[in-house]
């Protein structure tokens, strides 16, 4: 489009809402624990995905460490609970490959999957259907810089 000198170029209107969705998009970011439907959902960069194995999705990030996930979120390690089923302790130890989890249940290592997760003092802390859970229960460990931090976060309601 030509303007006259000292003229500006005006958009249509139409493309006034066009714009102003896009920019609107491009600011959007779920925060971690949100329900979603697909990884678009929680983010445009795909630094984050969408578990849509977890009831109404959940935004995390996947293969965290104990400084790399979010504000308001921690890193979790969970062991798959259908591995869980040879007892340990510290009189019957687990085998090099395996670790033996706080609920004295021993977990195959190559299992293990790291998410960020939403961290919570108590259920109303947490969306709905989601339930404030202590890491160390239910095939799960904290990944924390602090190893004696009682950590909690938001997990499906049993």
């Amino acid at each position: 489009m030509k303007t006259a000198p000292g003229r500006s170029a005006r958009l249509p209107p139409l493309a006034w809402p066009l714009l102003f969705a896009a920019l609107s998009l491009a600011a959007c970011k779920r925060d971690i624990g949100d329900a979603c439907k697909n990884s678009l959902d929680c983010s445009q960069e795909s630094e984050r995905l969408c578990d849509i194995s977890q009831p109404g999705g959940y935004c995390t990030i996947e293969g965290c460490d104990e400084r790399t996930c979010p504000e308001e979120s921690v890193c979790i390690r969970f062991f798959p609970r259908l591995d869980l089923n040879k007892a340990c302790s510290a009189a019957e130890p687990c085998t090099a490959a395996e670790i033996c989890l706080p609920e004295g249940k021993c977990a195959p290592r190559a299992s293990e999957r790291r998410y960020c997760v939403h961290s919570c003092n108590d259920n109303s802390d947490c969306r709905g259907g989601y339930d404030c859970r202590q890491a160390g229960t239910a095939g799960t460990l904290q990944l924390h810089p602090n190893p004696t931090a009682v950590v909690r976060f938001c997990a499906p309601s049993s």
